[in-house]
């Protein structure tokens, strides 16, 4: 088979396998295109590419740990594969992408707009165009901000978390935070009368953070000793944990003894 009608070697990466069988199937409705992988995190995702070496890449932008544009720069931008993001950031952000002519998805994506792209990209590579994705990839590395990222750099424990703030990011110390709840794919984050969504996980979360100051309580919530005011039983065998602010949070049995231990 001659070089342009050879299929195209795609990789998908996102963390979420639901994401990852919708781009699949994708893919399997559009002729010429073959899947030689996936990944469901960012140092996989730049093993993967390193050795396979595909074509395109469909890259997930918000994964905890590496994210996508931590990708495109542990691989380098000029030595990237074409690439559709897939990505919830908001318009903000996504006039970004717009400026350097790099196609995206916005999740959660439309069938004939995930297609579109990935052909305008497929193209790119038939017209060996690479040269140019590199740099428009590596212009656009430099100018969007991290997202919400918990791990300082050295590793050790979080003292600041950035979130979104309006068309910008901002720091909260976590000295700041009151409480933590899953929400979906995200944690929200709770301080004072404010609070913001970060994509993570509570066990990701509950890692990243201060042990000797932040406790799992429940399988989605997490607190700061420091806002804890009281203990109460519940029922079941559960526990009630009142804050400072009057707010009762739910303490499951299988969490009690870690948040009853530091008050024993």
């Amino acid at each position: 088979m001659g070089e342009t009608s050879a299929a195209l070697r795609a990789l998908v990466v996102d963390d979420e396998p639901l994401g990852r069988e919708r781009m699949r199937a994708g893919l399997g409705r559009m002729a010429g295109l073959e899947v030689i992988g996936e990944c469901e995190d960012g140092p996989t995702a730049v093993s993967a590419i390193r050795e396979l070496r595909p074509e395109l890449v469909l890259l997930d932008v918000q994964m905890p740990g590496l994210d996508g544009f931590g990708v495109v720069e542990a691989v380098g931008a000029e030595r990237m594969p074409a690439v559709v993001f897939v990505t919830a950031y908001d318009q903000y952000a996504v006039r970004a992408f717009e400026v350097h002519a790099l196609d995206y998805v916005l999740k959660p994506f439309d069938p004939a707009r995930f297609e579109a792209a990935v052909r305008r990209a497929a193209d790119l590579v038939r017209l060996r165009r690479g040269d140019e994705a590199g740099r428009r990839l590596a212009a656009l590395v430099r100018e969007l901000p991290a997202p919400p990222e918990l791990e300082p750099p050295g590793g050790g424990c979080a003292t600041r978390v950035l979130v979104r703030q309006g068309e910008g990011f901002g720091f909260v110390q976590t000295e700041d935070i009151d409480w933590l709840e899953a929400a979906g794919n995200y944690v929200r984050l709770h301080a004072g009368t404010r609070s913001w969504l970060i994509r993570s996980t509570p066990a990701a979360v509950a890692e990243a953070l201060d042990p000797a100051r932040f406790v799992r309580i429940h399988r989605s919530t997490i607190v700061n000793l420091d806002r804890v005011r009281e203990i109460q039983p519940w029922v079941g065998g559960d526990y009630l944990a009142i804050l400072t602010d009057g707010r009762r949070l739910r303490v499951s049995r299988t969490h009690r003894d870690a948040l009853l231990r530091p008050f024993a």
